[in-house]
């Protein structure tokens, strides 16, 4: 057999996906890069959409608590997204077309938040500068930046249908996972995570603390965050909770910045 040249290291002659191999690296303690960070993902279909009377009250919320708190607003895409990834697959679109096309209107709706924040230095930002937030954040910038994650054409088959898998709320989570942030919240127009649909169940039960193999041991129908939020928050190192709030009611924002309990509480570890 020819010899291998290669270069001296701890991983030569790895295969990297020996799991004794893999499961040494958990020891090793990660880098965050912002611990103070606070993601705050504003739903297209939960906030954006329902306009002024909705948003502007958010803006100037979150941008008040800015000077307090370090914040990167997350953008989702909302009635937008459902219409294309509707006319999408209703052409036969495969589901990595249907992310590139998904994507385009969460930073439509970056844009426009961005601009609406720019009397609290709210600067649009792409996923290329997320390593230059600590000197953003020197510089007194609330920087805003669209949440669909960068799968685009490489986008993971679905389990179930054709519907990408990995949309704002996921980009969210991994955002602040990789930056180490201190919170992840996620902004709706409900009062958090029911056991079903509150608009088509009047009766569903609120669920204000539960973990995320509890959650998907519930197997619920449906879910007011993406799936794949409380399946990757089973794996998450930084980031430990997720929160739900209503950013309806003014004031919650606020609350979940401070700790309050206020929505929903999904843990990546057991209670």
């Amino acid at each position: 057999m020819p010899h291998r040249l290669g270069l001296e290291s701890g991983m030569k002659d790895e295969t990297l996906v020996r799991r004794a191999f893999l499961k040494g690296l958990e020891e090793g303690k990660q880098l965050r890069l912002l611990p103070e960070l606070n993601v705050i993902k504003l739903g297209g279909h939960g906030a954006i959409d329902y306009g002024r009377e909705v948003v502007l009250p958010l803006v100037e919320e979150i941008g008040n608590a800015s000077s307090s708190y370090q914040i990167l607003v997350v953008t989702g895409g909302g009635a937008r997204v459902r219409h294309v990834l509707d006319i999408g697959a209703d052409l036969g679109m495969p589901t990595g077309i249907l992310a590139e096309l998904a994507s385009k209107v969460s930073e439509q709706n970056a844009i426009m938040m961005a601009l609406l924040f720019s009397s609290y230095n709210g600067t649009r930002i792409k996923r290329e500068d997320l390593l230059d937030l600590p000197m953003l954040f020197h510089l007194g910038v609330l920087p805003v930046i669209h949440g669909t994650p960068p799968y685009g054409l490489y986008e993971h088959p679905p389990q179930i249908g054709r519907i990408p898998p990995h949309r704002t709320d996921t980009g969210a989570l991994l955002m602040a996972e990789v930056l180490g942030a201190r919170s992840c919240i996620l902004v709706k127009d409900v009062d958090g995570l029911y056991t079903e649909n509150p608009r088509i169940n009047p009766r569903a039960e609120l669920i204000k603390d539960v973990s995320a193999r509890e959650l998907l041991a519930m197997d619920l129908e449906d879910l007011v965050l993406e799936r794949m939020v409380v399946e990757l928050l089973r794996r998450t190192v930084n980031v430990k909770e997720v929160r739900i709030v209503n950013g309806l009611v003014p004031g919650n924002v606020l609350k979940a910045l401070m700790g309050q309990n206020v929505g929903t509480v999904i843990h990546g570890y057991d209670a």
